[in-house]
């Protein structure tokens, strides 16, 4: 519903919140896995969310202790850390002229803080209540198999994890896949959810995110899995979606939950 990338998800939200009186937002759908201990098919809810995509890109000839363009008046900071992109490299022995990116909370405006007065957020928590009801999920039968003859070789299951990320960018890449995981505790990475959970923090409405995990963004060993178990993802997360409505108290009969 939300259509592709950041931009869409965050103006879908906020119109869904801004006309219609919303008790919760639970948002649904597939996303590539960073973590090992994970497998195609599986359901990943994260209990954090960040925007990994917005950087301050310092300079070559600068490094860590150097201080970034405008991080003294607060803009930009140095406090999540950073990829020194000449660490993947082909020959180990050169420099590289892309030199660092340093990852960048956003500015974030609630409801109830001071009117423009700036906040920052860089991992966004789902509604603490959602995610315990979430993790009765995890003894739900997913389907493992796209027919009578291709089957997931591990039987698909729903884990509630620490944190996932959203860039408008479609990772299908190892190295940065497992540079995200080793750095951030990563699992689901895809392209939307960042917005909707930063949107409906500073609304402060309650929010859950449920991703299943169609490819591992660029791990496998021949093409991106994404082209085969597409739709048995898309599957396992609409099933995880349903039953967690189930679960949902509803204080407000003429009150909606929105899934987006």
């Amino acid at each position: 519903m939300t259509g592709l990338g950041m931009l869409n998800a965050g103006v879908t939200t906020q119109l869904l919140l801004s006309l219609f009186d919303i008790e919760g937002v639970v948002h649904y759908g597939i996303a590539g896995n960073a973590n090992p201990l994970l497998n195609i098919g599986d359901v990943a809810i994260p209990q954090y969310w960040s925007h990994s995509a917005l950087w301050s890109w310092q300079r070559y000839g600068n490094g860590p202790h150097d201080t970034l363009p405008l991080e003294e008046s607060g803009d930009y900071t140095r406090d999540i850390g950073y990829l020194n992109i000449a660490n993947y490299s082909t020959d180990l022995e050169s420099d590289n002229l892309l030199n660092n990116i340093w990852y960048q909370p956003e500015e974030i405006f609630p409801v109830d803080g001071t009117p423009e007065e700036r906040q920052h957020a860089f991992w966004v928590p789902i509604d603490s209540g959602y995610f315990t009801l979430a993790k009765t999920l995890e003894s739900l039968t997913l389907e493992g198999c796209l027919n009578a003859t291709t089957c997931l070789s591990t039987p698909p299951k729903v884990n509630t994890v620490e944190r996932g990320t959203s860039a408008s960018i479609y990772l299908d890449n190892a190295a940065y896949r497992t540079f995200i995981y080793d750095k951030f505790n990563i699992s689901p990475v895809e392209m939307e959810s960042a917005a909707v959970a930063l949107i409906s923090y500073q609304q402060r409405v309650p929010f859950i995110v449920i991703r299943a995990l169609s490819d591992l963004a660029g791990g496998g060993e021949h093409s991106n899995e994404a082209d085969t178990f597409i739709t048995l993802a898309a599957n396992n997360s609409v099933k995880a979606l349903v039953e967690f409505i189930k679960l949902i108290p509803s204080t407000k009969k003429d009150v909606s939950f929105a899934s987006i």
